[in-house]
């Protein structure tokens, strides 16, 4: 031991909890490494220190337990800087990589110190990183005051979700927030008015988990955050607070402050693959530990499976990584009272430790099935870079996915593309086509048109093609299959017809999302119509250009307006249009909304594949209330027949043919519908009730 202080005793420690565990004498640290040979445990005294203050070598006979091995300290207290050195086989061509030079984050972590002098390259090349290392940071995860702090659990059937980035939603010098708090998480506490104006009830952050920004090419930077260091550590640099301890503390402010507004909080998590990347990355946790068990490698164990398309493939079946996983789930919903989780690549987590897909993966019933996690919401992204498509058939019940066939055929629809009402029709009523061959519920399906990875809302009516080449990549980055039109001028115009079509088109395309069934989501700023100027694919891009500008909220107020009438009347007429209790399957909610499709003459919709216009009735048995939804993706007006209303007289709520305010009622719908027919603008979407 070096430079051992008298206020610090060591005593061996227990393998029972992973991570460090505090108590009023001291402190437990605990890890996982089963090929190990020697293990230090060193502390440092200031989170720019260049060497350690304090090395505890622990002993394979006392501090050793099975594969874990532990350590108990007298005297720590929440604020000590720590790290691992694990010295073990190093055999590459047979799957381990120990490097008794480099120091290594604790897996369990709760907090994560960068310093002045963190080198991520330092940690990839030979020699030791102890003076440029990333630090772990004890922490007292139960000392704070939640007051009354309240889960809001609203259902599915009443959610909105707001994707957003942290950073990127108070960044910009128009957010009026102060300066030392843009692009925190007390910089999100501030704007909670805004979001309840807006009516959504759910913010699904892009991910919050530590994360590298070096990990990324000279000049620029990992902006998303989709490679974490760690599974527990909140992101510091969304903290305005500069504590060691701060945040914890910041990051719990803004959970509570959300649900006082009756807003849930959803995380974008990743646990697919980490920011060690693939062979030639830096050794910053995991690898050290034992990279055979966290990593899927290749048959004779040289190489790193890639089904994450970051490098490398989080090993999430093996039992200590789907420990790992669960553990961490279950600290950010008891400790961090988080409401619900998306999961990035989730269909990575249904491959085995050699890549293959199972029929039952246990991770994913696990999570499905855990406790903890009954009351939280589940979202996967059903598919990972490997081309593993599980849409659909995602293991688990409790699982909403991502349902990126909605955001694809909406858009060739509203594009103006030929054959696609077929494929709008079973858009409308959940994706009948993808899910009702399951016992599920109509929810099942998060339905979107943009998110953070593509085009935003206005840029998909902007751009023919993606512009990319601020990434340095040559333009080769982001999906080329975006399926967008910009109407008549690549970009911005000053075209008034082309701005008015392409905001027509916008609230089309929200319109669809937010009145389908299903979950909607919709991306931070597209209720303003912000643009990345055709870029794509931003996961490097840490600018203005790239930030929330509020100022759109004054320039676009039309659409604006729009979006927040639109989600007031999602919200309020959840469960008129489509009649469900808590629990009933998609089809049966079909059967009783009495669903009927209708073309411009009533009760012959024309399927053909030149059509572009269709009709949707829902009247649910035993009610006097209706719907009819008319789409005219077609370049002319057409004159629609409407059925017998409900209560005897159609009134208009929506028509997006419409100049605004006259686009969507604010209210309760007083226009009535004199006659049988009703002329449909030109590319535009009627909502008429009963």
């Amino acid at each position: 031991m070096k430079g051992i202080a008298m206020n610090f005793r060591v005593k061996n420690g227990w393998s029972e909890k992973l991570g460090v565990t505090l108590t009023r004498s001291g402190a437990n640290f605990c890890i996982y490494t089963r090929l190990a040979e020697d293990v230090e445990l060193l502390f440092f005294d200031d989170e720019n220190d260049t060497e350690a203050s304090h090395i505890f070598r622990l002993s394979e006979t006392e501090n050793r337990t099975a594969y874990y091995w532990h350590i108990f300290i007298e005297g720590v207290k929440p604020g000590q800087l720590y790290g691992f050195r694990v010295n073990g086989p190093y055999r590459p061509s047979e799957g381990t990589a120990f490097d008794k030079e480099k120091v290594l984050l604790d897996p369990y972590g709760v907090l994560v110190s960068k310093g002045d002098n963190y080198d991520r390259h330092l940690a990839a090349k030979p020699g030791c990183n102890e003076a440029a290392c990333l630090k772990s940071i004890v922490a007292d995860v139960d000392d704070y005051d939640w007051e009354d702090d309240e889960h809001p659990r609203h259902s599915f059937k009443k959610t909105v979700i707001y994707e957003m980035h942290v950073g990127g939603f108070t960044r910009h010098s128009s957010s009026q927030v102060a300066d030392d708090k843009k692009g925190t998480y007390a910089g999100l506490i501030e704007k909670i008015p805004y979001l309840k104006e807006l009516g959504v009830t759910a913010v699904e952050l892009l991910p919050v988990y530590q994360f590298d920004e070096d990990e990324h090419h000279a000049g620029l930077c990992n902006y998303w955050g989709y490679s974490p260091i760690s599974f527990f550590a909140p992101h510091r640099g969304y903290s305005s607070d500069k504590s060691l301890l701060g945040p914890l503390n910041e990051f719990r402010d803004m959970v509570k402050a959300l649900h006082k507004a009756d807003i849930e909080v959803i995380l974008d998590v990743v646990y697919n693959h980490t920011a060690e990347g693939g062979d030639g990355g830096p050794t910053l946790s995991f690898r050290g530990f034992d990279n055979g068990s966290y990593y899927i490698l290749s048959e004779d164990r040289s190489e790193y499976k890639n089904y994450s398309g970051c490098g490398n493939t989080f090993n999430g079946t093996h039992s200590v990584c789907r420990r790992l996983i669960t553990d961490s789930l279950h600290f950010w919903v008891e400790k961090m009272h988080v409401d619900g989780f998306r999961f990035d690549l989730a269909s990575i987590l249904s491959r085995d430790e050699s890549g293959m897909p199972m029929a039952n993966p246990p991770t994913l019933w696990s999570i499905d099935t855990d406790p903890v996690l009954s009351s939280t919401k589940l979202i996967a992204e059903a598919w990972d870079a490997g081309g593993l498509y599980q849409v659909g058939n995602l293991a688990g019940q409790r699982w909403r996915e991502w349902n990126g066939q909605f955001r694809d055929d909406v858009r060739r629809f509203v594009r103006g593309d030929e054959d696609m009402l077929s494929k709008l029709a079973n858009r409308l009523i959940g994706s009948p086509d993808i899910y009702g061959h399951h016992q599920v519920e109509p929810d099942k399906t998060i339905n979107f048109i943009t998110c953070h990875d593509g085009f935003t809302l206005y840029d998909l009516v902007a751009y023919n093609e993606k512009h990319n080449q601020a990434n340095g990549e040559e333009n080769r980055d982001g999906t080329n299959e975006n399926y967008s039109w910009n109407h008549g001028v690549e970009g911005p115009s000053e075209d008034p017809v082309i701005e008015s079509l392409r905001l027509q088109q916008m609230k089309n395309l929200l319109t669809i999302t937010l009145l389908s069934l299903g979950t909607p989501m919709i991306q931070m700023g597209d209720e303003m119509a912000r643009t990345q100027h055709g870029n794509n694919n931003g996961y490097c891009q840490n600018s203005e250009d790239f930030w929330l500008d509020w100022s759109l909220i004054e320039k676009n107020a039309d659409m604006f307006e729009f979006t927040k009438t639109l989600i007031h009347l999602k919200v309020a007429q959840g469960e008129q249009v489509f009649r469900a209790t808590k629990r009933t399957p998609l089809d049966q909610v079909l059967k009783e909304s009495n669903i009927k499709w209708h073309g411009v003459e009533v009760g012959k919709p024309d399927w053909s594949e030149h059509s572009r216009a269709l009709a949707i009735e829902t009247s649910p048995y035993g009610r006097t209330y209706g719907m009819y939804c008319i789409l005219n993706a077609y370049w002319e007006p057409l004159e629609f027949q409407l059925p017998a209303a409900p209560s005897g007289v159609w009134r208009v709520a929506i028509d997006t043919g419409q100049p605004s305010p006259n686009d969507i009622v604010r209210g309760l719908p007083d226009t009535i519908v004199k006659g049988k027919k009703y002329t449909v603008k030109p590319r535009s979407i009627v909502v008429l009730v009963s």
